[in-house]
């Protein structure tokens, strides 16, 4: 295994860094709230990175919310030009992270079988 190939693995995660640290105290644009940074993946030759956003409210948020995103793409990419050494600059993409929303839907769906599982007797309870 080559030292190169974790290489992706450290850009990602500056590139997480930066962006999350972007969010919080620079980017004023009121479409991007309450976004998370929920992972990011570099491709190998390190020319992009998918950065996974987790948005809470309506569809319509969300997507306002990547626009924002898109919108500072730029802005952020020159942050971490700054922090990078590497010679490529990734361009970022940020998709939204469903994941969260499965995993909720998931929650939500075993406290309901809870719940009718306490609700009718177990068989055999007499």
């Amino acid at each position: 295994m080559k030292g190169s190939s974790r290489r992706p693995e450290q850009v990602g995660e500056t590139v997480r860094q930066v962006v999350t640290d972007a969010l919080l105290r620079e980017i004023r644009d009121p479409r991007v709230g309450l976004v998370t940074v929920t992972h990011v993946q570099v491709s190998g030759d390190l020319s992009v990175a998918r950065v996974a956003v987790a948005v809470p409210g309506e569809e319509a948020e969300r997507q306002r919310a990547l626009e924002g995103l898109q919108s500072a793409a730029g802005f952020l990419r020159s942050r971490l030009a700054k922090v990078l050494s590497t010679r490529t600059i990734p361009e970022l993409r940020f998709e939204l992270d469903r994941g969260i929303e499965h995993a909720a839907r998931i929650n939500q769906l075993l406290a309901e079988v809870r719940r009718e599982a306490e609700v009718e007797p177990a068989e055999g309870d007499d």
